[in-house]
């Protein structure tokens, strides 16, 4: 059962072939929407997805977020083929831990050119479409680790940290012209790689969370399909940290 309507509204994701990206792209299709979305190297399990989605006229592409000109050339197809996009989700991102002593600057500079650059640019190719049509809404999925840091995630906290500042900013610079900016910022979320983990491990990690479990996908996926929607359209400029009560804000 879907809590939001979304039908006849179009919606770009980048990162949208697996883990949180893919359950977004699923619950946007499921709602009634248009999706298109981007995968970086796995075009198979891409072209899968596509293919499993309910409705039409959905699209995949391969894009670099860290490579500008790769987004712009994303960009310009999804905007060609459709006219303009009514949501952007920002969800690509990549982790490269290692402690501050031992990170080598290439490790922080990728972290950050993906995960903070790639959102910047992914958003700057989208405003003028939306500026134009004077509506859009950008959904940034950040990550707790955001706001409460992490041994051996400076890197990644910093991507994150920066992220929300940024969609603060954006908000602001957009809100006259009907255009919205919010960041989801996600705990601990089952994943293809907590998959590996063993059983001791996934209990060490639940004790952590108020809840006792870790999240699902699909859980962030209906907080996305909200902010989204039409029943925010008064929200902006805001974190919603979907996390079991990880960080209480």
């Amino acid at each position: 059962m879907n809590i939001v309507e979304l039908s006849k509204k179009k919606f770009f994701i980048t990162g949208g072939s697996r883990g949180i990206g893919s359950a977004i792209v699923l619950a946007l299709a499921e709602a009634g929407a248009q999706v298109a979305f981007t995968f970086s190297t796995n075009e198979e399990k891409a072209q899968a997805l596509v293919k499993s989605l309910p409705g039409s006229n959905h699209l995949c592409l391969q894009m670099d977020v860290s490579d500008s000109n790769s987004v712009d050339a994303a960009v310009n197809q999804v905007i060609t083929a459709w006219g303009d996009v009514d949501g952007v989700v920002n969800n690509a991102g990549i982790t490269r831990d290692q402690l501050l002593l031992r990170m080598k600057v290439e490790d922080f500079e990728k972290v950050i050119s993906t995960n903070l650059t790639g959102v910047f640019s992914v958003t700057k190719a989208f405003s003028k479409s939306m500026l134009k049509a004077r509506k859009g809404s950008f959904v940034n999925i950040s990550s707790v680790i955001g706001s409460v840091g992490n041994a051996g995630q400076s890197n990644y906290a910093a991507s994150k940290g920066g992220l929300e500042a940024f969609t603060k900013s954006v908000a602001l610079e957009f809100a006259s012209r009907g255009i919205r900016a919010n960041c989801i910022a996600p705990g601990y979320i089952k994943s293809d790689m907590t998959d590996s983990l063993t059983e001791e491990q996934l209990k060490s990690f639940s004790d952590k969370i108020p809840l006792s479990r870790p999240g699902e996908g699909r859980e962030i996926a209906t907080a996305v399909a909200f902010l989204l929607s039409d029943a925010a359209s008064y929200i902006t400029g805001q974190t919603l940290h979907v996390n079991g009560g990880m960080y209480l804000n």
